[in-house]
């Protein structure tokens, strides 16, 4: 008959347990931790307070000229109409140097961004961002 033979303890490690150090450590990291995230709760909430004063700015900014955009053709067979959220980048002078479609159709896309690049807004003090719908409906 064949015995097993009882697992060998080693009495050569240690016991484990959880020393005052180990607490401390845990600790320093929980606070570091909860540091990092009440630092980064802060700067989210910087970040979001310029966002909406660039917003705030933005809006004022008024349209002094202002293109209609061209229903492209593709659009008009399919019958697609809806509308197109573009975001303009407008320089101090009123100048469009930047338009880019946030949402709505693509084949309305590209229209709405050339007609607004042709935009104009009246002077402000320095760049802003300026958020537009553009319509397009079948008649």
């Amino acid at each position: 008959m064949c015995s097993r033979n009882p697992p060998i303890k080693r009495t050569d490690a240690p016991p484990r347990s959880r020393t005052p150090m180990r607490k401390s450590f845990a600790s320093s990291l929980l606070n570091f931790r909860q540091h990092l995230n009440s630092w980064f709760a802060r700067v989210a909430f910087l970040v979001l307070l310029a966002a909406l004063a660039v917003t705030a700015r933005a809006d004022e900014r008024a349209v002094k000229t202002r293109v209609q955009p061209v229903y492209p053709e593709l659009a008009k067979r399919m019958k697609i109409s809806g509308s197109v959220s573009i975001q303009a980048t407008v320089d101090a002078e009123g100048k469009v140097t930047d338009a880019k479609a946030m949402n709505g159709n693509r084949l309305l896309a590209g229209a709405a961004e050339d007609a607004v690049r042709k935009w104009k807004f009246v002077p402000g003090d320095g760049v802003s961002v300026v958020t537009v719908e553009i319509n397009f409906a079948m008649q």
